[in-house]
C-alpha cells in the first residue's frame, strides 16, 4: 500500500528523520563519546560503592563470628561451673551419707 502524505504520519518517523545525527556526522561522534564518559563515571561511582557494601559485608561477618566465639567462651563457663557445682553437691552428699 503506498503512502499518499507528503509527510511523516507519526512522531516516531519524524522524529528519526530530524535527529541531530542525521544533520551533522559530528554531532553522533560527540554523543557517543559524552556517553561513553558519563558511563566511566557512573562505573567508578559503582566501583566505589561496591567496595564500600564489600568491606562492610566483611565487617558484618567478623561481628558476627566474634559473637559466636563469645557464645561458646560463655557456655563453656557456666558448663565448667554447673560442673564444679555438681561435684561439690555429689561431695556433701556423700559426706552427708557416711
Amino acid at each position: 500500500m503506498a503512502r499518499t502524505a507528503p509527510f511523516p504520519t507519526t512522531h516516531h518517523e519524524q522524529d528519526h528523520d530530524m535527529t541531530p545525527a542525521a544533520i551533522d556526522p559530528t554531532v553522533r561522534a560527540e554523543q557517543t563519546t559524552e556517553l561513553q564518559i558519563q558511563n566511566r563515571t557512573l562505573e567508578m561511582q559503582l566501583l566505589h560503592e561496591s567496595l564500600a557494601r564489600a568491606h562492610m559485608q566483611d565487617r558484618l561477618h567478623e561481628a558476627e563470628e566474634q559473637r559466636l566465639v563469645t557464645r561458646v567462651i560463655r557456655a563453656r563457663r557456666l558448663r565448667q561451673r554447673a560442673e564444679r557445682a555438681s561435684m561439690r553437691a555429689r561431695k556433701a552428699l556423700a559426706v552427708a551419707l557416711m
